[in-house]
């Protein structure tokens, strides 16, 4: 079996990452856990936000480093996520909110053989 990513995205979310990198250059996406927005995935400019040393890259999605807190990680760590967008605004600086988009999270559990062969975190 070969190496299963921890993030994957919807063709929605792939869209619109797409788009906002047209418009803004090469991107990351950070999932805080927070109090404000919870823990929404918010998109910002590589070089525009800065991860803490209690970050984790949890993986890659179409060239886009998704990153977590070390703490909010753990929650989900039995999880495969996947990126996806809905319609709407939600209450973040996140670089698609002026699409009428947010993206958020969808989840499942990974399967006993697929934790043997996960793709590694990197802190």
């Amino acid at each position: 079996m070969s190496s299963i990513p921890r993030i994957t995205a919807t063709f929605e979310a792939l869209e619109l990452l797409d788009i906002i990198r047209k418009a803004h250059g090469p991107l990351v996406i950070h999932q805080s856990g927070g109090c404000c927005d919870g823990s929404q995935p918010m998109c910002f400019g590589k070089d525009e936000f800065r991860m803490g040393t209690q970050d984790v890259r949890v993986g890659v999605v179409d060239g886009v480093e998704y990153w977590m807190h070390v703490e909010q990680f753990e929650y989900w760590k039995h999880c495969q996520l996947t990126l996806d967008v809905v319609n709407g605004r939600g209450s973040s600086f996140s670089l698609e909110i002026p699409y009428g988009k947010r993206f958020l999270i969808r989840s499942r559990l990974f399967t006993e053989q697929e934790l043997e062969h996960l793709d590694p975190i990197e802190v």
